[in-house]
């Protein structure tokens, strides 16, 4: 099993630029390969009233989250509290999201790195190796 890091999630309370509608989740996310510090900024239509007994889904609503691309999600999903997903953001991967050691972790597999949503990846974007 490999995996390597892709990107840190933080919420946002406004509009960012070149946000992309995710159906799934209802939230509007912005492309971290964009990023210098590979942010990626996540903004929901109505944030869910998740009561905080909910540890792993409040977490999820209410922290960051670090993410990485793997090669096989339900290879790491296995034993793994999930939290949300498996879903399809946009046409270019599956993501689950998971708790681990108190920290939300979402995991990618892609299958299609040439773009995030459709739009091409900036000038000069290369993923880490696994």
């Amino acid at each position: 099993m490999k995996r390597a890091f892709d990107h840190v999630g933080l919420w946002a309370t406004e509009p960012q630029p070149g946000e992309f509608w995710v159906e799934f989740s209802k939230v509007w996310v912005t492309n971290p390969r964009a990023h210098p510090q590979r942010i990626e900024y996540l903004r929901p239509l109505e944030k869910p009233d998740v009561p905080p007994e909910q540890a792993g889904l409040w977490k999820l609503w209410n922290r960051p989250h670090v993410a990485f691309r793997v090669d096989s999600l339900q290879e790491w999903l296995n034993g793994e509290e999930v939290i949300f997903g498996p879903f399809d953001p946009g046409g270019f991967a599956q993501v689950a999201f998971i708790l681990k050691d108190g920290l939300v972790i979402e995991y990618l597999e892609y299958y299609d790195l040439s773009h995030w949503f459709g739009q091409p990846n900036p000038p000069g974007w290369e993923p880490d190796p696994y």
